[in-house]
């Protein structure tokens, strides 16, 4: 009697309304919550490293340059916290955000789980640029190792967009055409370092396709974060008309929605950023693939809710990978996409595991 009495009260009409703000509240505390954690553990990734800084230390360096304080500090510790580790931390909270929100718009656009950033070839053309720099010395002088990424990541983005263009245009031609891309170019770095590489150019350059922050600098730190907020703020504009891309391209443009403008749009923007973040810290893999499924598990689909949550946890996981990279094997530092993977792959595992087990949950009470 008690249990049939319970059932009116769950169905009256005024407790329905508490799942969805129990869900409004969520999504809201956890992006929150995940920026408080991003501060604290930017602070306390700065005092990690061969020399001892003390959190006290990265506080009074903070609020000096800042104008706040001036508190007499060691020019060690402050060339140590100001131009090494801040800008280091503060790059990987850059790469993690960007990437994580550039693996949700491409999952979310090609409605594809395992989409990442680098299935449209960006990362291959990238390393290929680089390689091309690094060994060649094509536009050295000009460009940089950094510069010869990013255009080799443009002109590997382009080849797709050739690629997609020539076969129609459709969500599943743009990843096989980013897989032919990727093949393309890495052929094409494979060869350079075969053909033309001496021992010690060879070490730099493999060691940044493996992905490093070392040597970062506070211009790496503005442009990083200025082409991650104005990605983000784009793809927080096309928020809606993510979520009807969830749905299939017919299902978008009944809702008056020009899906392959958006499409084009959104592909160009995951690519520019991601170019840019290659550009500075090399190959960084399973970020962008990880870290949206792991936001949607916390906050939901809905992609006003999915894109900061996923760029907050992105930036807090690059920037703890990073830290752990840097004193793992310290003084040698260890790069930071053989960290990514080391935790991203049994991370991976596991939401595998969790969705096989939800999926034979469903099956077994329908």
């Amino acid at each position: 009697m008690s249990t049939l009495r319970s059932l009116p009260a769950r169905g009256n009409g005024r407790a329905a309304p508490r799942a969805p703000r129990r869900g409004r509240a969520r999504a809201v505390l956890v992006p929150v919550a995940a920026l408080v954690v991003l501060v604290v553990s930017v602070v306390a990734a700065t005092t990690l490293g061969p020399a001892d800084v003390s959190a006290v230390n990265v506080r009074d360096v903070l609020t000096n340059h800042l104008g706040f304080t001036d508190i007499p500090v060691r020019v060690s510790e402050d060339a140590i916290v100001w131009n090494e580790r801040l800008p280091r931390a503060l790059v990987a909270a850059c790469v993690g955000a960007g990437l994580g929100v550039s693996g949700a718009i491409l999952q979310s656009l090609l409605r594809n789980p395992l989409a990442d950033p680098f299935v449209l070839g960006i990362s291959s053309g990238a390393s290929t640029g680089a390689v091309l720099v690094g060994f060649l010395g094509l536009g050295a002088g000009v460009l940089g190792l950094s510069g010869g990424a990013f255009l080799g990541a443009l002109v590997a983005f382009g080849t797709v967009l050739l690629l997609d263009r020539l076969v129609g245009g459709h969500g599943d031609r743009v990843i096989l055409a980013g897989v032919a891309s990727t093949q393309l170019f890495s052929a094409l770095t494979s060869l350079a370092i075969f053909a033309f590489a001496d021992s010690d150019e060879s070490r730099g350059v493999l060691f940044w396709l493996l992905g490093s922050l070392e040597g970062v600098r506070w211009d790496d730190v503005v442009l990083c974060a200025v082409a991650v907020v104005l990605a983000l703020a784009v793809c927080l504009l096309r928020a809606r008309e993510l979520d009807a891309f969830a749905f299939g391209d017919a299902v978008a443009a009944t809702l008056g929605i020009d899906v392959a403008r958006v499409r084009a749009l959104l592909l160009v923007v995951t690519a520019l950023v991601t170019a840019v973040l290659v550009s500075v810290a090399g190959a960084v893999g399973f970020v962008g693939l990880v870290l949206p499924h792991a936001a949607r598990f916390l906050v939901g689909p809905l992609h006003t809710r999915l894109l900061p949550t996923t760029a907050a946890l992105g930036a807090v996981f690059m920037v703890w990978v990073d830290a752990g990279s840097r004193v793992a094997f310290a003084p040698t530092p260890l790069p930071v996409g053989v960290g990514t993977a080391l935790v991203g792959v049994p991370a991976f595992v596991a939401l595998l595991l969790r969705g096989s087990a939800r999926s034979r949950f469903a099956r077994g009470t329908a």
